[in-house]
């Protein structure tokens, strides 16, 4: 190897406007490796042509781009793919996230000015033991609209074989927290007659029967853009609020049940209701499982 084509990592630092640490850190991470590492000190060099790679890199980062992605992205480019829908790609995502961010800061602002009371009004209805036909799935919220169009297409239509009598609205269960940091188990559930036809015996993998138990659910309604995420969060925070307030107990995962769905989220004509089981402080959950969540 040339010495004369490496360039320490002091000055590759300076001339690609990354860090010695950063180039470290890219190192260890499989991003950007040196061209050569002094075996008796340890001390990095780098190939000349590999300071427009460390530009990009630098480029990406300032987008905010996960080590991870650019690593990804950098793979794709050396093997002879195009970055550019890559890049489109991210930008949308970012827009998607400052979108979220805005109606979040909005919602906000309404809640310290007016009150979360003011906008949602929680009352209390008392829930019969359900039979339900469910499709579970652990995700994150951006997984959330696309797994339940299907779940709800492979519900149908295996209520359809029966043909099940259903007894009630369809609604989703959520079992912890979904959000972009966190995912968790994720129920469609399909609430039918328990004296009529039955599922079939052969379910697939993820979808199952499960009996719910009768219960008192602290509810409030949302309709149009209010339904849409996130300013639904409004409506979890204040049925929590309520249920704290009130010095009850959470007993179960909270319900998004379906009154009224377009399938456009942001549609005016949408209502959805959320709903969590709730007790006496006392009193013990009859339906094991993980504790619940808001959506």
């Amino acid at each position: 190897m040339n010495r004369q084509d490496l360039l320490p990592i002091g000055q590759f630092a300076q001339a690609s406007g990354l860090t010695i640490t950063a180039l470290r850190h890219y190192d260890a991470s499989g991003v950007l490796a040196p061209a050569y590492v002094d075996p008796d000190s340890g001390y990095r060099y780098f190939r000349r042509e590999q300071v427009r790679t460390a530009q990009f890199v630098r480029a990406l980062r300032q987008l905010d781009m996960p080590v991870e992605q650019v690593r990804e992205l950098l793979a794709r480019t050396v093997g002879g793919a195009d970055p550019v829908p890559a890049l489109h790609a991210h930008l949308r995502a970012a827009e998607r996230r400052l979108e979220v961010q805005r109606s979040l800061v909005h919602g906000l602002v309404t809640r310290l000015t007016e009150g979360a009371d003011m906008t949602h009004r929680v009352t209390v209805r008392q829930n019969a033991a359900e039979r339900v036909l469910v499709r579970g799935a652990t995700l994150r919220n951006s997984g959330l609209d696309a797994f339940l169009r299907t779940a709800y297409q492979e519900l149908y239509t295996l209520a359809g074989r029966g043909p099940l009598v259903f007894t009630g609205p369809a609604f989703v269960r959520f079992h912890g927290v979904c959000d972009e940091e966190n995912e968790t188990l994720v129920e469609a559930c399909l609430p039918f007659w328990a004296d009529g036809a039955q599922p079939p015996a052969d379910l697939p993998d993820g979808t199952y029967v499960r009996e719910l138990p009768e219960n008192a659910l602290a509810r409030t309604e949302v309709q149009g853009p209010a339904a849409a995420f996130p300013e639904i969060l409004t409506a979890y925070d204040a049925v929590a609020a309520w249920i704290t307030d009130h010095r009850y107990a959470f007993a179960g995962p909270v319900r998004m049940v379906f009154q009224r769905w377009t399938g456009t989220p942001d549609h005016p004509d949408n209502r959805l209701e959320i709903a969590w089981p709730f007790e006496a402080p006392s009193e013990r959950s009859s339906e094991p499982g993980p504790e619940g969540g808001k959506g």
